[in-house]
């Protein structure tokens, strides 16, 4: 059986998940971002402590097939952004249809109307929350920021972070304001 769980973002996500499971009682084949595929069916009992133990960590059980489709967008571009070196050069409709097996329309039109913006917009938000953590780290310049993240040039980045957060890379670097959400608050 697939469950499918809101709100995991990161590897740290995925051991807390497992964790929760096993405290369930419930047996593991495998769980990635967003989804644990476990052996069998949930009884009514396991559901409880799992659903408590998902939610005291601030994880969500997902039923509603909408929901599912959110939260797989949104782990899809969180996982192409935080998951490789370098971002893949990858059309973002064509990425999302081919890992959903859906129409990009129907997947626009439902996160859209879910969330109140476009995959678009956050996936723009997602890679900003990048750019804030790769400049805190202050290892890499601008120009090999821009280019990990798959923008055209420092120029562009610069002023989409801008529009984003009000301020410059460079201001923000400098100012040393750590104003960063957590992946799941996007």
């Amino acid at each position: 059986m697939k469950l499918y769980i809101k709100n995991m973002v990161c590897p740290r996500c995925i051991a807390a998940v497992r964790e929760a499971l096993a405290h369930a009682g419930v047996e593991v084949m495998s769980v990635t971002l967003g989804e644990a595929e476990i052996v069998g069916d949930l009884d009514a009992e396991r559901k409880r402590t799992l659903v408590a133990r998902l939610e005291k960590s601030g994880f969500e059980l997902l039923e509603d097939r909408r929901s599912r489709i959110i939260s797989s967008v949104k782990n899809g571009i969180v996982e192409l952004i935080y998951s490789h070196e370098v971002v893949p050069d990858v059309i973002l409709s064509e990425y999302l249809s081919d890992r959903l097996h859906l129409d990009y329309k129907y997947i626009s039109t439902l996160f859209s109307e879910t969330e109140g913006r476009s995959v678009e917009k956050y996936f723009i938000a997602q890679k900003i929350e990048r750019v804030k953590e790769l400049l805190i780290y202050d290892e890499l310049t601008l120009g090999e920021i821009a280019f990990r993240l798959g923008y055209s040039s420092v120029a562009h980045l610069s002023m989409q972070f801008k529009r984003e957060t009000g301020i410059a890379p460079s201001v923000y670097k400098r100012s040393g304001v750590r104003n960063r959400r957590s992946l799941d608050e996007l």
